[in-house]
C-alpha cells in the first residue's frame, strides 16, 4: 500500500452540492409544486443545503421561506443522486423529505421574490411541469411514501441491480 498524504488524499475524496425538499400533496392527493422565479421550469418545494444545515433542515426552512409554512419533515423518501449539469460543476445529492398532506385550512404565503407562484398537480401534470431529470421524483416519492421505505435514484432512474 502507498502512503498518501492526508491532504492530498482528501482532494481525491468527491464533492458534491446538497440539496433538500419537502413532498406535500393536499387532500385530494394532488402533489404541491412552487414556479421559481429564476427559473422556466417548476419544482418540488425546496433549496440547496447552507453550510452547517442538515438537510431536513434545509427542507423546512426553505419551505417556511418559499411558502411562509411550517411543517414537520417527516421520513426521507427520496434520495437523487445527479452528476453535473450546466453551470453546476459538481454532482447534486437531492433529499426529498415527507411533508405530509395539507388540509384546505393551510395559510400558504408566497414570497414573490422567489416565486412567481404555487399549485396543486396530479402526479401526470407534474411529469409535464417538472424537468425530465426531476419529474421521476414524483412518482418515486409517492412509492416511497406508500411502501413506507426511501427510494433511491440515480439522475432520475432506480439504478440497475448489482
Amino acid at each position: 500500500m502507498t502512503w498518501v498524504e492526508p491532504d492530498q488524499w482528501y482532494a481525491q475524496l468527491a464533492t458534491f452540492h446538497a440539496a433538500a425538499a419537502l413532498f406535500v400533496t393536499d387532500h385530494t392527493g394532488r402533489v404541491l409544486l412552487v414556479k421559481p422565479t429564476y427559473r422556466d421550469h417548476w419544482a418540488i418545494p425546496g433549496g440547496y443545503v447552507d453550510q452547517h444545515e442538515t438537510p431536513h433542515t434545509a427542507a423546512r426552512r426553505e419551505l417556511g421561506e418559499e411558502l411562509g409554512l411550517a411543517l414537520t419533515v417527516g421520513d426521507l423518501l427520496v434520495v437523487d443522486w445527479a452528476p453535473p449539469a450546466g453551470p453546476r460543476p459538481r454532482a447534486l445529492v437531492n433529499f426529498i423529505f415527507d411533508g405530509g398532506r395539507l388540509n384546505p385550512e393551510h395559510n400558504i404565503d408566497v414570497d414573490s421574490d422567489e416565486l412567481e407562484t404555487f399549485g396543486f398537480h396530479d402526479p401526470e401534470h407534474c411529469r409535464q411541469l417538472l424537468p425530465p431529470r426531476v419529474a421521476p421524483r414524483i412518482d418515486a416519492a409517492l412509492a416511497a411514501r406508500a411502501k413506507g421505505a426511501t427510494i433511491y435514484l440515480t439522475d432520475g432512474t432506480a439504478p440497475a441491480p448489482s
